[in-house]
């Protein structure tokens, strides 16, 4: 079965973001039918802007798509659709279902325009999977005023019209035959040795801005000749010439329609904005002006404590002076960037603070767990907030460092670190893809924890179902392994309330650069036991390890505190890696998974200005034949920050996540709290940009 998705809802987001992103300079860009920037049938060499994030429909009869495509990178595009077939049945389905096929493309711009020569593309479609519309295309690009044209070479799918020989053939004789998908394989495997091979054709077109600007004009020649179609569904094609026209209703909404194959209508829609510009206006507080220093203290510490939660988003665990420097010693609570915190609590500070005090310490936490300290001159601050000249440098009066050594010094304040918390939301789990059709799980999720401690807490996560239609969940997929993933239907259809989170965890910083985690309880939907992870982080390093190792035990389906038989260990050593090439994290984890194969997961991720990151990963495991359907597991996911959409700063964050199908190879314990993401303050980051923006 395809697994269920789980984001937060946010509040209207879509309303937000779309139409952020456009801009003239873009506005000639649109979706093909095959999702990417293209014309309708084929690709083009063309990409959108850096952040560019764009869901399109389409429906050419037989088929529909629904297509999602990102572009993580100037020079790349990435994305993946479903093909519903009108006219071919799911067979996997127990109902009348069309047949559905999932494709996940990539393209990669090998140069751009310039004045003497064209843009260069090379690209594949439909990559791993079935591969029934698999192809592979070679396309440039070239604009003359309000005429872009495009021209390329296809194969595979793009290919079908055989126009010539395959001029890769005169290296290797193997390109001369392409083979495809047989019904018997299992799908999710890499057919690598049919990549650019097969016949050849010739395809491209021409895309013209009328002076109505919303309106683009398209006449597109085709390399497929809809004679090879997958499931013997061949379509008669009176004409490879193609025509269409994109009209854009805003910066993010796009119509498009066409005639195609000289015989069948096409319509879609395209909604995009920008991942990598969200932001929205804030109504946080003002900063404190910055008065005159009194003569001496004003010692209302509690005051203080809560100024600085209220006004610089600092969770303070105590207050101490050393000498003629003051420490704060606390948590983020509000603010995404530290800089920001920091800039509004030295106001505070400066206000109430004898003159005698001439630095102000920021020694940053999480769950217990020091992360580093921020020293800041006082009279730099001051003068760089009072003056209104931009040019005054303030950054000589500041410094960052990781090597925390025990506090000294007489604690002026201290807060009791026991306290409860919870909220309260809507969490949807939904599944789109599956031989069940669309399923869904609309509940609310009350998150709950108590803190006995700076590094010792209780969480609890009960979840109620408020609406679904998990009754039409029947298929479960092939597996020759332990079912630790495959029951995911069964585990929210059993109950209308259940335990999703009950745990106590408890967190240590072991040296300089060393933390640690240990955990005990039902961790997770499906799994309950202990753990534990150890991490390696030097500070503002490139380069991080970490170990985790966990004995689990299967949950029962209706998610209370009874167990299964199947229990298992499971760990992972991880290394982390930002490349410093276009803000890119690798994280390559080796280890034992839930179902007792072994094997490695790739991840690969970018977080943009806007703090959104985009990623994807990869798991291949030993498990063969056994994994179920493919011998390997793959998804995408999103981390947005809700900074980006609320009036208020938070530094709470969603997930979106998509995973083709649930299987039971390669499955990894999700665990709640992960050292690597606790630590992320570890990292200066964009500490100076934010810092300068504070400042103005």
């Amino acid at each position: 079965m395809n697994g269920l998705q789980r984001r937060r809802l946010l509040r209207s987001p879509l309303a937000l973001t779309v139409g952020l992103a456009a801009t003239a300079a873009q506005a000639d860009l649109g979706q093909g039918d095959f999702g990417g920037i293209g014309l309708m049938q084929t690709p083009t060499a063309r990409m959108a802007p850096l952040g560019d994030f764009a869901f399109s429909f389409s429906r050419t009869a037989p088929y529909r798509r629904y297509n999602l495509f990102f572009q993580p990178a100037e020079w790349l595009e990435a994305g993946f659709r479903y093909v519903e077939v009108e006219n071919r049945q799911y067979l996997a389905a127990t109902e009348d279902r069309n047949n559905l096929d999932k494709g996940i493309d990539v393209k990669l711009r090998l140069r751009e325009e310039n004045r003497r020569w064209p843009q260069l593309a090379v690209g594949i479609r439909d990559m791993g999977g079935t591969g029934l519309f698999g192809a592979e295309y070679l396309v440039a690009n070239k604009r003359w005023h309000d005429v872009d044209v495009s021209l390329g070479i296809g194969w595979g799918y793009l290919g079908n019209q055989d126009d010539f020989a395959n001029p890769l053939a005169r290296l290797d004789d193997r390109f001369d035959r392409r083979s495809g998908f047989s019904p018997g394989d299992d799908g999710g495997t890499l057919n690598l040795g049919s990549l650019f091979s097969g016949p050849a054709a010739v395809f491209g077109g021409i895309e013209y801005q009328t002076p109505w600007d919303p309106l683009v004009l398209q006449l597109e020649l085709e390399g497929n000749d809809y004679q090879r179609e997958p499931q013997r569904n061949d379509q008669r094609q009176d004409s490879r010439i193609n025509l269409g026209a994109r009209y854009r209703l805003s910066d993010g909404i796009e119509l498009r329609a066409g005639w195609q194959r000289g015989n069948t209508a096409m319509l879609g829609i395209s909604l995009s904005t920008n991942l990598a510009t969200l932001s929205q206006a804030k109504r946080d507080p003002a900063p404190a002006a910055l008065g005159p220093a009194p003569a001496e203290h004003t010692r209302d510490w509690q005051a203080l404590s809560r100024e600085l939660a209220d006004n610089a988003g600092i969770d303070v665990h105590r207050l101490r002076q050393d000498g003629n420097a003051v420490i704060v010693e606390g948590e983020p609570a509000r603010y995404p960037s530290l800089a920001q915190s920091e800039q509004r609590a030295g106001r505070i500070l400066h206000n109430q603070l004898a003159s005698e005090v001439e630095t102000f310490r920021f020694r940053w936490q999480e769950r217990g767990l020091a992360l580093r300290e921020s020293v800041h001159e006082r009279s730099a601050l001051v003068a760089a907030v009072a003056s209104a000249d931009d040019t005054v440098d303030h950054r000589h009066g500041i410094y960052a460092h990781g090597a925390l050594r025990p506090a000294q010094g007489r604690i002026l304040h201290e807060n009791d670190p026991r306290r409860f918390s919870y909220s309260l939301g809507p969490v949807l789990e939904q599944n789109f893809g599956g031989p069940d059709g669309y399923l869904y799980r609309l509940s609310a999720n009350l998150d709950s924890e108590y803190r006995l401690g700076a590094g010792n807490w209780f969480s609890a996560t009960l979840a109620y179902t408020l609406a679904d239609n998990l009754d039409n969940y029947r298929y479960l997929a092939d597996s020759q392994l332990p079912r630790v993933r495959t029951h995911i239907g069964d585990y929210l259809a059993e109950t209308d309330i259940g335990i999703s989170n009950l745990q106590y965890s408890h967190t240590a910083r072991l040296g300089s650069d060393w933390y640690a985690i240990g955990y005990g309880g039902l961790l997770e939907t499906m799994f309950a036991g202990v753990g534990g992870e150890l991490l390696y982080r030097p500070f503002n390093g490139d380069v991080a390890v970490g170990l985790d190792v966990n004995w689990v035990k299967q949950r029962d389906f209706d998610q209370r505190l009874a167990l299964r038989d199947y229990s298992t260990w499971t760990g992972h050593l991880t290394g982390y890696w930002r490349t410093g090439f276009e803000d890119v994290l690798a994280k390559v984890s080796v280890g034992r998974y839930l179902a007792g194969d072994l094997g490695v997961t790739v991840d690969l991720s970018r977080e943009f200005d806007s703090g959104v990151r985009l990623g994807g990963w990869t798991t291949i495991t030993d498990a063969g034949s056994d994994f179920g359907e493919g011998s390997f597991d793959k998804g995408l996911y999103l981390s947005l920050p809700l900074d980006a959409f609320f009036v208020h700063s938070t530094r709470q964050r969603a997930r979106l996540a998509w995973q083709p199908l649930s299987r039971d190879g390669g499955a990894r314990l999700a665990r709640r709290f992960e050292l690597h993401a606790l630590t992320e303050e570890r990292q200066m980051g964009r500490y100076w940009r934010d810092y300068d923006a504070a400042m103005r």
